[in-house]
């Protein structure tokens, strides 16, 4: 049994040094650091990167060039593989990228929403919203659960039963009517976010994160 627990904590060690070899082909530049470790959900905040405007990006574009099979090789030889049949490879990269896709997503949508939203509530909220709605985009719970969701860490101090009284105009009305969104929006004062009362960051909230919401969706249906 002790063995058992050794290969598999040796197999955990291998995947994480492959996860990170990945993230270092892929983030091949000077003053980039990636503090991921494997089994974590992959955030924007697990990464850094120095302020040095002299920093080059040394990665090669166009795979065609002349320097980019040298390039490629020595990267290939970095990554430690050896271990890993090419299903492995095929099915771990496969995550590896779902994952880099979901971020991108995220942070895509994040950007979408300081757009629109940026002059009303906290960037810290609108960041939340974002990637939670990311999360609970796929899963089977109701569109009111995910609303809910969505909002309930920024907004502790109100209850889960009335952020579901407040998030059933926004779950309930017809999918790709704005209008629920809209009326919401403009029920809440156009004032600062700590000037506003419970129940108006509330229901702001959750027309952000319905927005978010149907932007993702719309996303996926592209």
């Amino acid at each position: 049994m002790e063995s058992k627990v050794m290969c598999s904590d040796d197999q955990a060690n291998s995947r994480a040094k492959v996860e990170q070899a990945l993230w270092a082909a892929l983030l091949h530049a000077e003053g980039v650091a990636c503090a991921w470790k494997d089994g974590e959900p992959l955030t924007e905040d697990q990464f850094t990167v120095a302020e040095d405007p002299q920093a080059t990006i040394p990665y090669v574009w166009n795979p065609a060039a002349p320097e980019a099979e040298p390039f490629f090789a020595a990267l290939e030889q970095a990554l430690p593989l050896d271990d890993w049949n090419a299903a492995e490879v095929a099915t771990r990269s496969d995550v590896f990228f779902a994952q880099v896709n979901q971020l991108w997503s995220t942070a895509t949508l994040q950007e979408t929403l300081t757009q629109r939203f940026a002059t009303r509530v906290p960037q810290q909220l609108l960041t939340a919203i974002a990637t939670r709605a990311q999360q609970v985009l796929s899963s089977s719970i109701s569109l009111a659960d995910q609303l809910v969701q969505c909002v309930q860490e920024a907004l502790p101090h109100l209850a889960e039963d009335d952020l579901h009284v407040l998030a059933r105009p926004l779950a309930y009305a017809m999918r790709g009517n704005d209008a629920p969104i809209e009326s919401t929006l403009e029920r809440v004062r156009s004032v600062e976010w700590d000037a506003l009362s419970d129940v108006e960051q509330a229901r702001l909230s959750l027309a952000i994160a319905r927005y978010a919401i149907a932007e993702l969706e719309a996303k996926s249906e592209e």
